[in-house]
């Protein structure tokens, strides 16, 4: 039997995807049909690097000025990073990109997606799942290499939805646009509290895809709600977002993820839980270091009903972490739970990419 040909191996590649978590009841997990984007236009739909006519990017819709980018040098003496892989789309002015997917009504995902800017202005890229929709701002670069990765969160309103990424066209220059360079999809489980814990994801192991050649880790976005955030259970609150990290790339305290507080007072995560006022309950975690040339005094503020507690860490790049506790007395039926961290950080070794204390291992129980 021939092989099919390589223009349709991306799409095989998704279809084979869903029809096996279908089947056998997985979570869906995966980049989309050339969600890398490695599967060019035709030259003939390309000018210089302008993709030309609205389906001409194989299993992507294209509206507006929409480029078709190698990663590297470029005509006029800029540089772009692709990260993820050698080809990626830049979004003009207006433009953007979408496509078509398979999910499950009702169901929880994330999207997880590399994404910059490219020019040194104020650069957002909008995210649609209707009628889910935010926006990101990219002026903000967590890792000076480029890798930056997002994930966000969206509850399918139906079995089929379309997934946009769109460049609101906030900058000066036409010519300027965010680039995405991969875009893969995750089902989201929706955990729940224990009877040994009030806390849901208490160690952040439901999350979002993890890039298989990213080493960053996933940044999560600030104004999700636990609803729809890539982090179940979990509220990302702040005005920058907190980033998702792996065992497999970070030190993390306990099992295979966590998260680091990578920028101060502006990267705070909370979760509401439910409780009886009056009673007495105690608050535990860990904090500590990822092991990623994070150095310095580090502090961790956490926050439950009236009560706070700060928790010095110094962090000497080891991957080591301490425990902490907190004991409060419940004044509702919902008690919100917060942390954030009090200083800013950047790498030793690269003071273009912020870091920051890890919290792993979030525990509530009743003590009375």
């Amino acid at each position: 039997m021939p092989s099919p040909p390589s223009s349709s191996l991306p799409f095989l590649t998704f279809f084979l995807l869903l029809a096996s978590s279908a089947l056998a009841g997985t979570i869906l997990e995966g980049l989309l049909a050339n969600g890398n984007f490695e599967e060019p236009p035709a030259q003939t739909n390309l000018k210089k690097t302008v993709i030309i006519g609205k389906n001409s990017l194989p299993s992507w819709e294209i509206n507006g000025f929409v480029e078709y980018i190698s990663g590297g040098p470029q005509p006029g003496g800029m540089f772009f990073p692709v990260a993820h892989g050698v080809h990626a789309v830049r979004l003009g002015n207006e433009a953007s990109i979408s496509q078509i997917i398979n999910v499950k009504k009702g169901s929880l995902y994330a999207l997880t997606f590399g994404a910059s800017r490219t020019c040194a202005q104020d650069e957002v890229l909008s995210v649609l799942v209707p009628p889910q929709n935010g926006s990101l701002p990219l002026q903000t670069l967590y890792s000076s290499d480029g890798g930056d990765v997002y994930a966000y969160g969206f509850v399918a309103q139906s079995d089929l939805v379309k997934v946009t990424f769109h460049n609101p066209g906030v900058q000066e220059d036409p010519a300027c646009g965010p680039l995405l360079d991969a875009v893969a999809i995750k089902e989201l489980a929706r955990p729940l509290p224990t009877r040994d814990n009030l806390v849901r994801n208490p160690s952040f192991e439901v999350g979002p895809h993890r890039l298989v050649n990213s080493t960053n880790g996933v940044l999560l976005p600030p104004r999700q709600e636990d609803v729809t955030s890539p982090l179940p259970g979990w509220i990302i609150e702040s005005l920058k977002a907190v980033k998702f990290i792996d065992s497999k790339h970070f030190n993390v305290p306990v099992g295979l993820a966590a998260i680091e507080l990578v920028a101060g007072r502006e990267s705070a995560v909370a979760q509401i839980i439910r409780t009886i006022p009056n009673k007495v309950y105690s608050l535990t975690f860990k904090v500590g270091d990822a092991k990623n040339g994070c150095h310095g005094s580090m502090m961790v503020e956490a926050f439950a009903a009236k009560e706070t507690v700060k928790v010095p860490f110094q962090s000497q790049g080891k991957g080591l972490y301490k425990n902490a506790i907190l004991k409060f007395k419940a004044t509702s039926r919902r008690t919100r739970i917060t942390f954030f961290s009090s200083y800013y950080h950047t790498r030793t070794d690269d003071f273009g990419s912020l870091c920051g204390p890890v919290l792993d291992d979030v525990r509530v129980i009743s003590t009375n």
